[in-house]
């Protein structure tokens, strides 16, 4: 049990929790470079859940240098991290994430003067990355990268903020790592606060820490929104972090691994990054993908970490292989529409990619769809890197894509039923953005809006679903659950 009767405290608490869940694979002896990558991509793809994978015992390596992967690829994962029921159906674990974005109120960290990530510290000479079994991953990557599954911290300048976000981190030396970080993004805006005076950014990374951490760091709080400060928020005590002995910046205490290092300004060094296969499916970003320009690169000037180091990857895989159960930035949005005054939003599910978002409301005047269609592209939750975004009404589960597509197949006339809005803000990791957008580093795209909704101004003439109701479908699995697998009985 972890602090304050959360089930889980850090990585190793929350890889116990998952195995009590029934939810965890060990695997050992598995070939980092040629195997780890399509064996979890295929697991991904095949088993159902699909579980959390912890390898270990890699050659050349010490058994105990492991590495865990698909942290978050069951909705029940989810729903632990975050402290929720994993028995609860998705669109409700949604609803509670909403409410945990609006209401847990900060709690700052709690500085402590060790932790077990000081375990073992290595500084000068002695920094050495190549001693975490880091992977290709996918055959085409430029190298190996230990960022995926981590957290960077750094702190503005100016206003003191401290940012907790996920970027990728490719190997070059054993005391040098690329920074892959997209324009826009929080921690690339405080990095270039501190290049332009001409000088480092410094910065705290870990690979394998505190799973509610890892999901907050990717949920796109606002700017000035702390996140350790929120976590601490949810789970009711602040995170133990011990104060950066060369940065000052604060290392979560019971991470796995984490380093100290800075950032030069790119002008003054520089490197080529990637390619990586990202999110979207495909290898993108990096210099090749960014019209050639090199990327920055982090100075490791002291590494940290526990004995039995678990180094957590989340490498990116197409959507057909998930990665998210459920994601967060869905409560998120769910919440941000409610503050900017739209009412009547019953339901909000972001699937895997970002590419596709799903908005369930009950229709209460005319405009209402495109109102929160609209809103949705505004809401900093779903505001960059998206393509679609769907409005159906709530007799439509959001989470289920088979009731989705038949409210598009059914109640969008193309002609009128779809809106493009151009010039939205996305990403160089974008596989469609033309050649010619990425060397003019113009990173926008354009969306579309589908309002699979009955039709306002008719809609009570609209005709009558042909199909049992959700409460008679709910009696009928609880009455014959035998019958069913319990994962879709709560559904």
């Amino acid at each position: 049990m972890g602090t304050n009767g959360f089930p889980h405290s850090d990585l190793r608490a929350f890889i116990t929790a998952v195995d009590g869940l029934g939810e965890l694979l060990r695997l050992e002896n598995v070939d980092r470079d040629t195997e780890l990558g399509p064996l979890t991509e295929a697991i991904a793809e095949t088993l159902p859940g699909p579980p959390m994978i912890l390898y270990d015992k890699f050659a050349g390596f010490p058994a105990g240098f492991r590495v865990v992967t698909q942290l978050m690829s069951s909705h029940r994962r989810v729903a632990l991290a975050l402290g929720l029921d994993p028995q609860s159906p998705k669109l409700e674990l949604v609803r509670q994430v909403s409410r945990l974005m609006s209401q847990s109120k900060p709690i700052a960290p709690v500085e402590v003067k060790t932790g077990p990530v000081m375990e073992n510290v290595l500084t000068g000479d002695a920094v050495d990355v190549l001693r975490f079994p880091a992977s290709h991953y996918a055959p085409l990557n430029g190298g190996r990268f230990i960022g995926t599954g981590d957290t960077l911290i750094n702190r503005d300048p100016e206003s003191g903020y401290v940012n907790v976000g996920t970027y990728r981190m490719q190997v070059h030396e054993r005391n040098l790592l690329g920074l892959w970080c997209s324009p826009g993004q929080h921690a690339r805006k405080i990095c270039e606060r501190y290049w332009e005076k001409g000088q480092n950014a410094p910065i705290v990374a870990t690979f394998g820490g505190d799973p509610l951490l890892f999901i907050i760091s990717q949920s796109k709080l606002d700017w000035g929104r702390p996140e350790l400060d929120f976590v601490g928020g949810i789970r009711g005590c602040g995170v133990e972090v011990i104060r950066g002995p060369l940065t000052g910046l604060p290392i979560p205490a019971h991470a796995e691994i984490a380093i100290e290092g800075e950032v030069p300004p790119p002008s003054v060094e520089s490197r080529k990054e990637g390619p990586f296969g990202e999110w979207p499916g495909y290898y993108a970003g990096g210099t090749e993908g960014a019209g050639g320009r090199l990327q920055p690169v982090i100075h490791v000037n002291a590494v940290y970490y526990r004995n039995d180091p678990i180094l957590s990857e989340e490498t990116p895989m197409w959507p057909g292989a998930p990665q998210f159960g459920l994601t967060v930035h869905a409560g998120l949005l769910w919440d941000q529409h409610e503050a900017m005054g739209i009412a009547d939003v019953t339901g909000v599910y972001i699937y895997d990619t970002s590419y596709f978002i799903v908005i369930a409301i009950r229709q209460k005047y005319a405009g209402h769809a495109k109102q929160v269609g609209l809103a949705a592209l505004a809401a900093a939750a779903a505001a960059r890197h998206g393509r679609y975004v769907v409005v159906v009404d709530d007799d439509i589960d959001p989470t289920n894509f088979r009731e989705v597509l038949w409210a598009m197949e059914t109640r969008v006339d193309p002609a009128t039923d779809i809106d493009i809005i151009d010039g939205t803000w996305s990403t160089p990791l974008d596989p469609r953005m033309p050649p010619e957008k990425r060397l003019s580093g113009d990173f926008t795209n354009s969306r579309a809006i589908i309002y699979a909704v009955r039709p306002f101004y008719y809609k009570d003439q609209f005709p009558p679903v042909g199909r049992s109701s959700r409460e008679d479908r709910a009696r009928i699995l609880k009455k014959f659950a035998s019958l069913f697998d319990p994962a879709s009985a709560g559904r």
